[in-house]
């Protein structure tokens, strides 16, 4: 069943810099951030915050994380593309209760939002 979203909905992107289809992902992330300015949107590099990101075994990139005060709607790869995000957060799943390690990754993106903050991408030469 399809719930309305929450005012409390975060969105975390699971990338990593080294990959280019997140590198391209990003932009799209941030633009979709915008267009749904009640939710709170985070990136996580699974190397620069290993110690959140190990127990999710990231092996596709991007992955997603979309959890409420309900619990946690959705967790797992996405294409990357902005509308089928947008799709997803205009229709979230019914949430189910949240696992210890997605509990801990929001407390931490709550608690130090800055540094989960979107970043513009890294230029390559």
């Amino acid at each position: 069943m399809n719930q309305p979203p929450s005012t409390d909905l975060q969105v975390i992107c699971l990338c990593a810099e080294w990959c280019g289809t997140c590198r391209d992902y990003r932009t799209l992330f941030a633009q979709v951030a915008q267009e749904h300015a009640g939710a709170a949107f985070a990136w996580v590099d699974v190397e620069d915050h290993s110690e959140l990101a190990d127990d999710f075994d990231v092996e596709t990139f991007p992955t997603l994380l979309v959890a409420s005060g309900q619990g946690l709607h959705f967790l797992g790869p996405m294409l990357p593309h902005a509308q089928t995000l947008s799709r997803l957060l205009t229709a979230l799943p019914a949430a189910s209760p949240a696992p210890a390690e997605v509990a801990a990754l929001l407390r931490a993106v709550r608690e130090d939002p800055a540094s989960f903050t979107l970043q513009p991408p890294v230029a390559r030469d």
